[in-house]
C-alpha cells in the first residue's frame, strides 16, 4: 500500500469515527403527577376505582416524542424520548391524579386492581395528543362504569389546551403533565356526581 493509499484510508476512518462521535445522546422524559392540593386528604366511603383502559392515536403512541413541523409535517425526535410507554405511563398518571383529587386510596390501574374488585371503572379514549406552537392539546372521551350496579355508563369530553410557554421539549412534557391533571380533575367530578346519584 502506498502512502497516498494509507492517507486516504486514514481520513475515511477520521471522518467516520468523528460522524459517529456527534451522534446527540438520548434524553428521556416522564409524565409528572399535579402537586396535591392543601385541601387534598382521604376522605371515607370513597369508591375504590380502576383505570379499566386508555387507548392513543397511532401516531404519539411510539417511544419518541413527536411536535410539529411545518405544514401538514410532524417530526419525530428521535433524541427526546418517553421514558415509559405513553400507554403505560398516562393511565398511571391518571390514577395518582385521581387518588390525590378526590383523596382515596384505592385507585389503580388494569391488571393491578385484579386483587380486589372496584366500584368504578374509567375508560379513556385520548383522541389528540399534541403540541400546537407554545401549547399542548388534549381531547378525551371518557366514560365512567359503576361495576356494581348495572346501568348505562357516564359519559364526558375533556378537551384541554395547556401553554407550554416555550417549545422547548421539557417545557412540553410540563405542559402534557398539566393537561393530564386537568383531565384527571373532569373525571374527579364525574365520580362525585355519580356517587351523589346513587
Amino acid at each position: 500500500m502506498n502512502l497516498k493509499s494509507v492517507l486516504v484510508s486514514c481520513a475515511v476512518t477520521a471522518l467516520l469515527l468523528g460522524g459517529c462521535g456527534k451522534s446527540p445522546q438520548v434524553q428521556f422524559y416522564t409524565l409528572t403527577p399535579a402537586v396535591p392540593s392543601e385541601a387534598s386528604h382521604l376522605v371515607k366511603n370513597v369508591p375504590s376505582i380502576a383505570i379499566a383502559g386508555v387507548t392513543l392515536p397511532e401516531l404519539v403512541d411510539r417511544p419518541q416524542l413527536v411536535v410539529p413541523d411545518t405544514g401538514a409535517r410532524v417530526s419525530i425526535l428521535e433524541a427526546s424520548r418517553w421514558a415509559e410507554p405513553l400507554k403505560s405511563a398516562i393511565p398511571r398518571l391518571l390514577a395518582e391524579n385521581l387518588s390525590r383529587s378526590i383523596g382515596a386510596d384505592r385507585v389503580a390501574v388494569y391488571p393491578q386492581h385484579a386483587a380486589y374488585s372496584v366500584d368504578y371503572r374509567i375508560f379513556v379514549d385520548i383522541q389528540r395528543f399534541e403540541a400546537t406552537g407554545n401549547a399542548v392539546v388534549i381531547d378525551a372521551l371518557w366514560s365512567i362504569r359503576n361495576s356494581v350496579k348495572e346501568g348505562k355508563p357516564v359519559t364526558g369530553c375533556s378537551k384541554i389546551s395547556e401553554p407550554s410557554g416555550s417549545t422547548e421539549v421539557e417545557a412540553i412534557v410540563a405542559a402534557y403533565s398539566r393537561a393530564l391533571a386537568a383531565v384527571s380533575k373532569d373525571l374527579a367530578r364525574a365520580v362525585r356526581a355519580l356517587q351523589t346519584k346513587e
